[in-house]
Order: structure tokens, then sequence, then C-alpha cells
């Protein structure tokens, strides 16, 4: 009844609001969820290793002082034979694409330390970005702290972005020095083609790459060097349009207007990413509540949550069958919350997988979903699962 009141309320706006609609794409598993939660401060994404755990969009709201970020977290783009290969509902086609339809915004989000996919956009990627080539678009390259060679963070910025950020040409090149110690650092300096007044409307890659500095580690063998990388811009063209044809040969996206390289598990420069975001915003009504978290119900949270844990803790395909039944809803005379919800699989023996050797992984899911929920809802939350085989 809370959620139904503050999502139904008037806005409760400052004299002078600002706004931004974000939408939040990228390949599945690149830690779409896991940003959108640092950003809004709370858990209310579920997040897993495995791919496919957002299956709908659902949209998170930062209030901050005059202005609001409405954040659109979407399933990860895939093409329709993966989609019918594992039988995914038709909205992990359709939403994202709904989501850039409203989108002032977008984040294309990379994995870096999945070396089999980093070098290049998805298809699908590219084309959704082909599709809304109006809407300004930023990329993030997530999970750069698994990356031991700092280095590659140049290299995967000119692939990325076909060698050009807000319309300037980016040069990559390498300087070697002699023979260095095992400890040297390799550090990412920045040449740029203008003049130190025009510094602040350069690229964000471009101020903050010097700041990553965490060194590689080098061969010890005798001809091992050291290299010291520089990405020089130089003033670009007006951007061109793309067709779906020119597509299949490019690599990366050439209209970012920004770069940012972050951590999102551990929320490392998520902040520095929150600030740029708050300064994008443009005057506009808010479209809610200063209370409201996200347009999620309760009882949607809960099973997201439930279903996160499933997917963790169970093998291959299993979780992806099991329906959750929410039997019981309620609240206590402390504001305690008590729910049971029944898990129905399709086999007896993913009741046994689900069931676990003498109840060990169903009570560990109830325990850890238990204090994920408590700490969405901010109060003392009882859970029960139950599990039984689909009739």
């Amino acid at each position: 009844e809370e959620q139904d009141r503050l999502l139904q309320n008037r806005p409760d706006q400052p004299l002078n609001p600002k706004v931004l609609r974000i939408a939040i794409i990228g390949a599945p598993n690149a830690g779409k969820s896991t940003l959108s939660n640092q950003l809004l401060g709370r858990k209310v994404f579920p997040v897993s290793r495995k791919v496919h755990t957002t299956r709908c969009k659902a949209w998170g709201v930062v209030t901050y002082e005059d202005t609001q970020l409405i954040i659109l977290d979407t399933p990860g783009l895939t093409s329709p034979f993966k989609a019918k290969r594992h039988k995914l509902d038709e909205a992990m086609l359709t939403d994202p694409w709904d989501s850039m339809k409203h989108a002032d915004l977008v984040l294309v989000l990379v994995d870096v330390s999945d070396h089999w996919t980093r070098n290049s956009l998805s298809k699908e990627v590219l084309k959704c970005l082909s599709e809304f080539p109006e809407i300004p678009s930023v990329l993030v390259l997530n999970k750069v702290d698994l990356l031991k060679k700092k280095f590659i963070l140049l290299e995967l910025v000119n692939e990325l972005t076909e060698g050009i950020v807000n319309g300037r040409k980016l040069e990559a090149r390498s300087v070697f020095k002699p023979n260095s110690s095992s400890s040297a650092k390799s550090s990412l300096q920045i040449t740029p083609n203008s003049p130190p007044e025009n510094r602040a409307h350069e690229p964000h890659c471009l101020q903050e790459a010097d700041r990553v500095q965490e060194g590689c580690s080098s061969d010890s063998s005798s001809d091992t060097r050291a290299s010291e990388s520089r990405l020089v811009t130089e003033e670009g063209q007006e951007p061109k349009c793309y067709r779906p044809r020119d597509l299949k040969n490019m690599k990366g996206w050439p209209r970012f207007q920004e770069i940012f390289m972050l951590a999102a598990l551990h929320g490392e420069e998520v902040d520095t990413l929150k600030r740029y975001l708050l300064m994008q915003a443009k005057p506009g009504s808010w479209e809610f509540h200063s209370e409201v978290l996200t347009g999620q119900s309760p009882q949607e949270i809960c099973d997201n949550i439930i279903r996160e844990k499933l997917l963790e803790y169970l093998p291959l395909e299993v979780p992806y069958g099991v329906t959750q039944v929410t039997d019981m809803w309620e609240e206590g005379p402390s504001g305690e919350l008590f729910i049971v919800q029944s898990l129905l699989v399709p086999r007896k023996s993913h009741m046994m997988m689900l069931i676990g050797r003498r109840g060990k992984v169903i009570s560990r899911i109830a325990e850890e979903a238990g204090q994920d929920l408590m700490n969405v809802f901010l109060c003392d939350v009882r859970l029960k699962l139950k599990v039984d085989v689909k009739s």
C-alpha cells in the first residue's frame, strides 16, 4: 500500500527541477544490474554470475537535491536465435529497445574481463545504437579491477570507439623505454591536440586515464620493455549516418561522448559516473516522488531476489525452469514481514538438487534471500521456502 501511495502521489519537486532518463544496455552478464544497484545505493535489481538474470526492464530512481535520475535497467541484448534456443520471454528481446525509446542518454556497458567479447560491441548493441543515433551515448568499461595489464584499456578504447570519441579522432601509440625492472608501472598519458583551456571539454577518459596507473606485470626476460601509452586527439569530421550494412564491418561505435572505466561490483569510480549523470540532467518536471526508489512492487523485488539465489546455487539450466508462487505475504504487529513462497520444479531430480543434502541448499537460499530483503525493505523479514514438483 505504501509503495502504491508513493507511485500515485504527485512528485514533491523543487522550483527548478531537472531530470535525466538513462538506459543501460550491453551484452548479458556485463554488470548492468550491479551498476544500477550501485547508482541507487540499494540492491533492488537481481544480480548473479549466470546470464539473463534480468528478465524484463525495471527502473530505479535517484533523487539528489533538485535532480532526478531515472535508471532503466534492461535485459542483456540478445539475438532472436539465442532467445529461442534458451526459451527466453519475448520481453528479453523487446524491453531494451523500448527503454531506448524513452531515454535521454544511454550507457553501453562492456565487461573488459571477458577476453572473448571485450574487443567488439555485439551486433545487437550496434544495431540498437544505430537505430537511435540522436540519443547521446557513453561507453562504460566495467570490471577494470580484474585486468592485470592495464594498457589493454587503451587498446579497447580505440577498438570500441572506432578511434573516435566526442567527434574527435583518437590515435593510440606506444613509446618504448629501455629495459626496466619488473615493478615498473605503465602510465596512461594523454597528449591532447587541443589547447589547455579546452581541457575541461574533453572526454572523461582523456582526463582520467592518466589516473589508471596500476602496474602491469612485466616479463622477467632481458628484452622486456615497459611501454608508455599515449592517446592523441584530433578534430574529427561531422559524424556520418550508419546503415545496417555498415555495421557488418564495425567493431565499435564512433559516437560515444564520454568513456568511463570502473568496477561496479566494488563501487570504484561509480560516484564519478553518478556526478557526470547529474550534470547531464536537463530542466524538466520530476516523474516520481522523492521517496520512490523503484517501480517494482515489493513482491516483484522478493521474486527477483529469490530467483537470483536460485541462479547462484543451482547448476546449468535448472533455475530457469523454477516457477515461484507466493503463498503468504503478511505484515506483523511490529512491522516484521512474513513471506512463504513455493518453488515448483518440473522434475523430482531438480527438487532434490534444490533441497540439497539435509536441506542445506534451500536453507542457504532462504537465509541469503531473507537478508537481502531486510536490506531492501529495512525491516525484519521471515522467509520460508517450500519445494514441490509441478503437477
